[in-house]
């Protein structure tokens, strides 16, 4: 059974999913809200990696498609949009990318912190 329109849906939503990977933690800088999905996210990805499991939009797109043919970044990123030989690299640039915009996140908050404690402190007595 062939459904083309599951399957573009599918890989859509993984291509949507890896780029909130990349750019979510810097979208939270803006919209604090999306710091919890983000960490989701990462904490998501981390485990299909580490352990091996099938997402289960890879296991939508594969029953559209009516056959097991890889899962989707073999099929559609590695070696697509990367060498694959740069497999690994590109992990570690990614995971780089999202611990940076963390990075700013605390950076972020601990200057509104320090801020508002220092105008605490600095205004006059009543």
């Amino acid at each position: 059974m062939r459904i083309p329109v599951l399957v573009e849906l599918a890989v859509g939503l993984h291509y949507a999913f890896l780029a909130f990977l990349m750019v979510g933690g810097f979208l939270a800088l803006r919209w604090r809200r999306l710091f919890g999905l983000h960490v989701g996210a990462a904490i998501w990805s981390a485990a299909i990696l580490a352990v091996g499991q099938p997402c289960p939009l890879t296991a939508l797109e594969d029953w559209a498609r009516g056959s097991d043919s890889g899962g989707f970044i073999d099929r559609h990123v590695t070696g697509v949009l990367y060498p694959a030989e740069w497999e690994s690299a590109v992990q570690v640039g990614v995971a780089a990318v999202v611990l940076s915009s963390w990075s700013l996140l605390v950076r972020q908050r601990m200057a509104r912190s320090w801020s508002s404690s220092h105008l605490l402190r600095s205004s006059p007595p009543p």
